[in-house]
């Protein structure tokens, strides 16, 4: 119960009702003790009429006015004369003086604690101005021990009713907050339980219902959320199938290639010199295919391996991917341009470096071909202290706003109508490999620029 959320706030609700009854007690007490010596000035005043009527009084019959009142004595100011006008023996001598008629709060509320705080029965002095103008001024002496005992009776009768009056506004708090907010909070609970259980269900999603708009934002959220997961979890079912066909299909295709680089190896003994110069080429090509193949194998069961980084020279590996570019190209006004620096040397993995490169420029080549214009493709590169920089650019018609949105997301990232996004997005998780990134550097109707950072160092710091 205590460690509950309702227990807590009954708690704590109780516990500050309480300090506001007590905030409201310290002036109350104060105020009693004024109106109590008050009284006794206003019943000491009406005594001493008494003996304006009749200068002589029977001594009994003062005694008797004086313990009616509860005071010892009435001394009555008039025109600048005091006059004793009631009097008995004072027990004790005089230890305060208290003037009433023109009290500070702050002095009022010190003198009541003083007076709570202090058990000893004094005579005290009391001074106040007379009712009704019958004089300047009223002075009575006046023992504290009833004053205390009536106070004490006050406070408790006002600790008791502050009490009750904690406990019924704690408990009606209580059952409002466990309406209005308690139970909705156990509802958006049970809706995340329930939705847990079978996330993919899109039946288990939340319906915002809640009146209190705080919570209400929260169930929309929540619903966003949930709906969000749903989408992913099926995409995610989507692509663990894609993946499961995909390895087969790279398993069968891995042994059609496997054959057809025997062959390959066989046509290199040819003396036809077109065949020699481009017996080399296919050989490259068919054995990155089967490299391509026994890669997406392993990426079934575990993600992609990592780079092995050796020490690659640019040129030739461009040359590798704007020829088999080149001949994807013929037939349509595209033309390929290379600006490396002779001798050039990168810090990559071959393999992918060429993955990436053909994935880049493949795109640009097919951005070209589906606007139907004529165009051109370039690869630069240079390197500065810290990294090596590539740049692909074309001059297609550039990158719709839907298509940069999720860039580098497989499935979501295809640049043209029709594309899988998948040639960006696994481009992307390559460079990232190799400690690089890769990045849409510019993309409008001029063209489209793609850039491909590769750091230098080591990655250690």
């Amino acid at each position: 119960m205590i460690n509950s959320l309702s227990g807590r706030l009954l708690i704590l609700t109780t516990v500050f009702v309480m300090i506001a009854e007590v905030l409201i007690f310290v002036p109350s007490i104060a105020r009693f003790r004024e109106d109590y010596m008050l009284n006794r000035l206003e019943r000491a005043q009406i005594a001493s009429l008494a003996l304006l009527a009749d200068d002589m009084l029977d001594p009994a019959l003062e005694e008797e006015l004086l313990k009616n009142a509860e005071v010892f004595n009435v001394v009555l100011r008039r025109d600048e004369v005091r006059q004793l006008m009631l009097s008995t023996d004072i027990p004790q001598t005089i230890a305060a003086t208290y003037d009433l008629r023109d009290p500070s709060a702050p002095v009022l509320i010190r003198d009541a604690l003083l007076r709570l705080a202090n058990p000893e029965d004094q005579v005290v002095r009391v001074i106040g101005a007379p009712v009704r103008e019958a004089g300047l001024q009223i002075e009575i002496t006046m023992q504290t021990a009833p004053l205390r005992a009536a106070m004490i009776d006050y406070g408790i009768r006002i600790l008791i009713l502050s009490a009750v009056i904690s406990v019924v506004t704690a408990v009606l708090l209580f059952f409002a907050m466990r309406a209005l907010i308690l139970k909705p909070i156990k509802r958006v609970v049970g809706h995340m339980q329930h939705y847990a259980r079978a996330p993919e269900d899109a039946r288990r999603i939340i319906e915002p219902s809640a009146s209190v708009r705080e919570l209400r934002e929260a169930e929309v959220a929540l619903r966003t959320m949930q709906t969000d997961l749903t989408q992913a979890l099926k995409q995610k079912e989507r692509l663990a199938q894609l993946g499961s066909a995909v390895s087969k299909i790279s398993h069968d295709l891995r042994n059609i290639l496997s054959s057809a680089q025997l062959f390959t190896d066989r046509i290199e003994t040819s003396e036809d010199p077109l065949v020699v110069r481009l017996a080399p080429k296919l050989v490259n090509s068919i054995t990155r295919a089967v490299h391509l193949c026994e890669s997406t194998l392993a990426f079934g069961k575990a993600e992609e391996p990592g780079p092995t980084l050796t020490m690659v020279e640019l040129t030739e590996l461009v040359d590798d991917v704007t020829g088999a570019e080149t001949l994807a190209a013929r037939g349509h006004e595209i033309s390929f341009e290379a600006d490396i620096p002779p001798g050039l040397m990168v810090r990559a993995d071959p393999e992918q470096l060429f993955r990436i490169l053909s994935n880049l420029v493949r795109n640009a080549r097919q951005a070209l071909v589906a606007s139907g214009q004529p165009g051109a493709i370039g690869i630069t590169a240079r390197e500065t202290g810290s990294e090596w920089i590539i740049e692909i650019t074309d001059t297609g018609p550039g990158l719709p706003p839907k298509a940069q949105e999720h860039l580098f997301t497989p499935f979501q990232g295809g640049a043209r109508k029709g594309g899988s996004g998948l040639g960006l997005a696994i481009a992307a998780e390559l460079v990232r490999g190799h400690g690089g990134a890769l990045a849409l550097a510019e993309t409008g109707p001029d063209g489209t620029t793609f850039r491909v950072t590769l750091p230098k160092g080591d990655g250690t710091i």
